[in-house]
């Protein structure tokens, strides 16, 4: 569909089909985290083996993301949307009627999977069909909008459902993503070519880089039980290391490489990535254990809970509707500098926590101030990851920015779930003693958010004329 430079009656339908992919995701992922505590005692999981229920979406979402977006570049980016939605549809239905955890897991990952392709479809739909500039600067901020929305919705849900039965968090994206499919079907364009000048995938390549990135995570999730000096971690640490100087070495030889290693050449993408791998990977963990601090240690209900992380997604829905003009006019990189800097805040502010919950001296500014980061954030470096790429290769800069964001939070959160369980949280009765055992991963976290804030400093301080064009 070609650019248009004004908004018409149908860019708004396509904007808003597009929006709604995405707030299923965000609804989706805030959904689970609050109902995991009831899922834990129903299923009687260990910690490592109830993160494996967040980590199972994560997973198959950030180990797969580079073969969508290519299959979007490839085969038509709407006919891989519509194809993943629907396949998204059906795994959030079996989702909520297995009765084992392992097959909750399993739908969990086939969920991820399909959400590997609508993700990267669905953004670089977006920006192939807004032009760069202040149109797509717009757009991009209605879209982190619905994004935040989906988030806050899914929370006051989530509490509401799990009171209910644990089963309706999950079922209920499965209409959400029906209606978005019949709603995209006659809007989104048609005339897409499906294979571009003869190019094909790279089989190779996808399937080494995506089985590094899906050992890479298993590895790290199950070191806390092998022992991260054991032979088996040890080995499959450098395996790891040995598929992915595999794929760099295949992409070098293809003729149509999975992902143009030059692409990289652009610091403000690299830079968005390594920004979408800390913000996510750390706010991942840090909900996981408020999550676990509020219900497991302090008693609070679900719904007490789901309400405790609602500033957070009000202060980024009310930040994302203006950021197109923000970022207009200061550029992505000071934006994304200010966003890091307020995570770091947030998080330093939860160090205080004690064994009684101070909402409002400690669990409140914290919330606020990762809020902040994601209103701020998510606009900036979605808009310098996609900014000065061709629209031949947009679905490939989406997939690399959103498998920042998910295998970020696949590995941040094993890494944080394993200091957890080393510090023996869940076989600890008294609420001190765990706070204590919790402590230590709270630091992993806001370690990993002072790392993303130094990134973002260094495309600021050298590059800032560079930066302030967009990319």
């Amino acid at each position: 569909m070609p650019a248009s430079p004004t908004w018409s009656p149908r860019l708004w339908a396509i904007l808003f089909v597009l929006c709604g992919a995405l707030f299923l995701d965000a609804l989706d992922v805030s959904m689970i985290g609050v109902a995991l505590p009831v899922i834990r005692t129903d299923l009687h999981l260990s910690t490592s083996s109830l993160q494996w229920i967040v980590s199972a979406y994560v997973l198959g979402y950030g180990g797969l993301l580079l073969l969508g977006g290519r299959a979007a570049d490839l085969l038509g980016r709407r006919r891989v949307f519509l194809v993943a939605l629907g396949l998204f549809a059906a795994a959030s239905l079996l989702g909520g009627v297995v009765s084992g955890a392992g097959l909750l897991i399993a739908a969990r990952f086939v969920k991820g999977m399909a959400a590997a392709v609508t993700a990267p479809a669905g953004l670089s739909l977006l920006t192939t069909t807004f032009p760069e500039g202040p149109m797509r600067n717009r757009a991009i901020s209605i879209y982190s909008a619905f994004g935040a929305s989906g988030f806050s919705l899914g929370l006051v849900l989530s509490g509401v459902l799990t009171e209910v039965s644990w089963r309706w968090t999950l079922l209920l994206p499965a209409p959400v993503a029906l209606i978005t499919l019949l709603a995209a079907i006659p809007l989104l364009p048609r005339g897409e070519s499906a294979r571009r000048h003869g190019r094909r995938f790279d089989l190779p390549g996808g399937l080494t880089v995506t089985a590094a990135m899906l050992l890479l995570v298993y590895t790290v999730v199950s070191a806390q039980q092998a022992g991260w000096a054991s032979a088996r971690t040890i080995v499959s640490f450098a395996v790891v290391a040995v598929l992915l100087t595999g794929f760099v070495t295949i992409e070098h030889r293809s003729r149509d490489p999975l992902v143009r290693l030059g692409i990289f050449r652009s610091g403000a993408l690299t830079r968005a990535n390594l920004g979408a791998l800390t913000l996510f990977g750390s706010y991942i963990a840090f909900q996981f254990l408020l999550t676990q601090y509020l219900q497991s240690v302090e008693g609070w209900s679900a719904m007490s809970t789901a309400l405790a992380f609602l500033p957070a997604g009000i202060v980024v829905a009310i930040l994302s509707t203006r950021m197109g003009q923000v970022i207009g006019r200061f550029g992505p990189g000071p934006i994304t500098l200010i966003a890091f800097a307020c995570l770091v805040g947030g998080y330093v502010s939860f160090l205080r926590v004690g064994d009684r919950a101070d909402y409002l001296g400690v669990i409140l500014p914290a919330v606020i101030g990762v809020g902040i980061a994601f209103g701020l954030g998510f606009s900036a470096l979605s808009l310098a990851a996609t900014g000065g790429v061709a629209d031949s290769e947009q679905g490939l800069a989406a997939s690399l920015f959103q498998t920042a964001f998910q295998v970020g939070g696949a590995v941040v959160l094993a890494v944080v779930t394993a200091v957890v369980d080393a510090g023996g949280a869940s076989q600890i009765t008294s609420a001190q003693a765990t706070l204590g055992a919790y402590r230590p991963a709270l630091a992993v976290i806001t370690g990993v958010s002072v790392l993303g804030a130094l990134v973002a400093l260094s495309g600021v301080v050298p590059g800032r004329r560079r930066l302030s064009r967009g990319g």
